[in-house]
């Protein structure tokens, strides 16, 4: 199947999960599934937005106590003031904050010398202000809704909750937030040439792929089981693809037609439904995406590490953002760039290509990381994103795509 279409097939391939409301620090990462609606003013009441005094009428005013954050006062006097904090509530009869850097407090706090009197003026050098007593009203007051009345369409649904989307809600009174569940998956280790640990021994190989996987989906907006080994036997995986309990399960290795590959015979014994089996790209053009009778997904990626990223980048990350529910946002992810080198392109194939970004004054520059072959990683930890070159395309000088890396 040519690139594009794969990527809309597999976009195609899932619609939103359910919507779960969950407590404000769960729902960092996944997607607003209703409308945002301040339910309290915000802010919900007159506040200072300085540290200083608020006065009521002219100066110069008596001081008459201290209110924190958190502390209210009923009322304030015509002709005193009282030492405030930021944030903390204004009580009724204040007309403005005169701030700690502009207010001059002359006398002791002593009752029969009258207390402390406060004028404008320069605390550092004791001198007033021309108009000592007089303060422009409503300066340095943030008002009641300022920001939002209640009632008032915060954000729409369909954005990712951010850390300040989650201070947000908590600002406009909310203690959960309804989200879109973010796919749960199962990742099946395939080969049994792979090694979990030491150094690369009799013929058999580190596995790359079960270390990095759990990030990848982390990255892409999922939650990763931990990985599971399977034994490269048709009757291992039919027992693992069966019993992985997630939305999506992602299977490493056996996409070819190998003597040891068998996802193609299990899918089909399990009946499954293909959506793409392979794709015309390089690397990583035996990747596949399939959809089991209970309404789970199968991808299916290549072993060598940099084709399993192309199967990710190409498959994965437009199913996840199905998934999730964010519409459009993963094309929304993918810049221009100008290649500063030539690529070889393929005659027939999309070619994805690990470059380095530079961004200059004009445009933003690609250039290829050396090390790039399909089981290497070299190059790709280098890069910050993958060039998309098309058939016959390539020249250095040419506009490309790039596709976003963690």
């Amino acid at each position: 199947m040519p690139w594009a279409q794969a990527r809309r097939a597999a976009r195609e391939a899932a619609g939103p999960l359910s919507v779960v409301d969950v407590p404000l620090a769960l729902a960092l990462g996944s997607v607003l599934a209703h409308p945002l609606v301040s339910a309290t003013p915000l802010p919900p009441f007159d506040a200072s937005a300085m540290d200083g005094w608020a006065v009521s009428g002219p100066g110069p005013w008596s001081v008459v106590g201290h209110l924190a954050a958190g502390q209210t006062l009923d009322r304030l006097a015509d002709g005193t003031a009282v030492s405030i904090a930021t944030g903390a509530a204004l009580p009724i009869g204040a007309d403005a904050i005169l701030r700690r850097e502009r207010g001059l407090v002359i006398g002791r706090n002593d009752a029969n010398a009258g207390g402390p009197k406060l004028y404008v003026g320069n605390p550092t050098t004791g001198d007033t202000a021309p108009h000592p007593g007089y303060v422009e009203p409503g300066l340095d007051i943030r008002p009641r809704g300022q920001e939002s009345a209640a009632g008032e369409l915060l954000l729409e649904a369909g954005g990712v909750v951010t850390p300040v989307v989650v201070g947000m809600a908590a600002a406009a009174g909310y203690d959960t937030l309804s989200v879109i569940r973010p796919p749960d998956v199962a990742l099946l280790i395939l080969g049994d040439e792979l090694l979990e640990r030491g150094h690369a021994r009799d013929g058999r190989v580190r596995d790359a792929l079960g270390p990095m996987l759990p990030g990848w989906v982390a990255w892409a907006g999922g939650r990763a089981f931990p990985p599971v080994r399977v034994p490269d036997t048709l009757e291992a995986l039919l027992a693992e693809l069966d019993d992985a309990n997630a939305d999506i399960v992602i299977t490493t290795g056996s996409t070819a037609a190998g003597p040891a590959d068998h996802l193609h015979a299990a899918l089909t014994r399990l009946g499954a439904r293909w959506v793409v089996d392979g794709v015309g790209v390089r690397p990583g053009s035996p990747m596949c995406l399939a959809t089991l009778p209970d309404g789970r997904h199968v991808l299916g990626l290549p072993g060598n590490p940099l084709a399993a990223v192309s199967a990710i980048l190409t498959l994965g990350t437009p199913l996840f953002a199905a998934l999730r529910g964010e519409v459009g946002a993963e094309d929304a992810r993918i810049e221009e760039a100008v290649l500063s080198m030539n690529v070889t392109s393929h005659p027939e194939h999309v070619r994805l290509v690990p470059v380095s970004r530079a961004r200059g004054l004009v445009a933003v520059t690609a250039t290829p990381t050396l090390h790039n072959g399909p089981a290497m990683l070299r190059g790709l930890a280098l890069a910050d994103g993958v060039a998309v070159i098309m058939p016959g395309g390539g020249a250095r000088g040419s506009d490309v795509d790039v596709l976003p890396l963690p």
